[in-house]
């Protein structure tokens, strides 16, 4: 990790100063909440215990120099992260597209017509709602918190980030940058911690767009779950308090993510605006994997065309239960040019046409019912 000599540093001196007070532990065990959540607690209890050593006049000068030494890592632990979380602030990239820009992305996209359909009609509506404020008109004031639900690999993320571009160009947002969260990064492992790494989170993410991935993991285990509660809790508060400057994107299966907006009263109110992204067709899909060869410079052969419209096509009738919709057409790009480059790789002096154009041979390998064609095709053709 790029903070090793500190995390390193300071359990080293832990794990000393623990041996030698005869703490059985309980020294390591504090620097370690620390070095893993960056606990405020436990930094206190540490500092205290070691400023009481050194002020004792009981405690000899080498024990006095290692409680020193504990302390003074405990500060540059924190000092680091400090300058990296105030970099990380400070290096928001800017983006400087324009709406016209973002508009055309955000439909540029392949499918995804009903979702496209109504991201342009909030759009549109946050739009009228400013220009009204403007005019001193009467406006309604509602969250522009997100609900997006469906399949792995229908865009949810690709469509939360180009929003909160385009909230950034209406002046909706000041910042329009992107903070993607899960359980782990809102959830501590002990009670009364969770609320201040949710806190933390939302510091990062106001004036952007804070998205939850998976969001319904937040209450998995509604039963018995009280770090999830009290996560949704906090959640739940900061969504109505900050929601003139923060948009708040939660997403997940569409079933999970019901149970979801049932576990917490008041939880649904918050969202004003409720997405399902449809799993692609086979064509889709094709017209995606064409997209991603035509933008990195590689043409196909109008048989290896075919032949990826028909695996597609059987994947999507079957729907595996992995099945990941564009995540399937990005790792199968990956696959394909891969065993492209293993073969150029032999040819001694590949010329522009080698190192650009796919062929049936580069489609073995990414499905039984291709492969079994590809090597029959091979076998004719020898």
């Amino acid at each position: 990790m790029k903070d090793n000599i500190f995390y390193t540093e300071l359990l080293d001196y832990a794990s000393k100063l623990d041996a030698v007070t005869n703490a059985y532990g309980e020294i390591v065990k504090a620097a370690t909440v620390i070095v893993e959540e960056r606990d405020n607690p436990a930094t206190v209890h540490l500092i205290r215990y070691t400023s009481k050593i050194i002020k004792s006049t009981e405690a000899s000068k080498d024990l006095k120099r290692l409680a020193h030494a504990l302390k003074d890592s405990i500060i540059k632990f924190h000092g680091y992260h400090a300058i990296l979380d105030s970099q990380d602030k400070a290096f928001i990239e800017e983006d400087t597209r324009s709406l016209e820009e973002l508009l055309n992305e955000l439909n540029a996209l392949v499918g995804l017509e009903g979702v496209k359909s109504k991201v342009n009609d909030l759009i549109a509506y946050q739009t009228v709602q400013m220009l009204r404020t403007k005019q001193g008109l009467q406006t309604q004031k509602g969250t522009m918190h997100l609900a997006f639900t469906g399949n792995p690999g229908t865009g949810k993320t690709t469509v939360a980030r180009i929003v909160g571009h385009i909230y950034k160009q209406l002046g909706l947002l000041s910042k329009g940058h992107f903070v993607e969260v899960s359980r782990t990064d809102l959830i501590a492992g002990y009670q009364g911690q969770t609320a201040l790494k949710v806190k933390k989170v939302i510091d990062e993410a106001k004036g952007g767009v804070l998205f939850i991935d998976e969001a319904y993991s937040l209450t998995e285990n509604d039963h018995s779950d009280s770090y999830g509660r009290e996560c949704l809790t906090e959640l739940t508060k900061a969504l109505e308090d900050y929601r003139d400057d923060l948009v708040v994107i939660v997403a997940g299966y569409t079933e999970p993510m019901a149970h979801f907006f049932e576990s917490n009263p008041g939880l649904k109110s918050r969202f004003n605006t409720f997405i399902e992204f449809p799993d692609y067709s086979a064509n889709e899909l094709h017209a995606m994997f064409i997209a991603s060869c035509t933008n990195n410079d590689y043409m196909l052969v109008e048989d290896v065309s075919s032949d990826i419209l028909d695996y597609l096509t059987k994947q999507v009738a079957d729907k595996p239960e992995h099945f990941s919709n564009g995540r399937l057409v990005r790792n199968l790009y990956d696959d394909v040019t891969m065993n492209h480059a293993r073969r150029v790789a032999k040819i001694l002096h590949p010329n522009r046409e080698d190192l650009s154009i796919l062929t049936c041979e580069d489609l073995r390998g990414i499905g039984p019912k291709v492969s079994d064609e590809i090597e029959q095709q091979i076998y004719v053709s020898q």
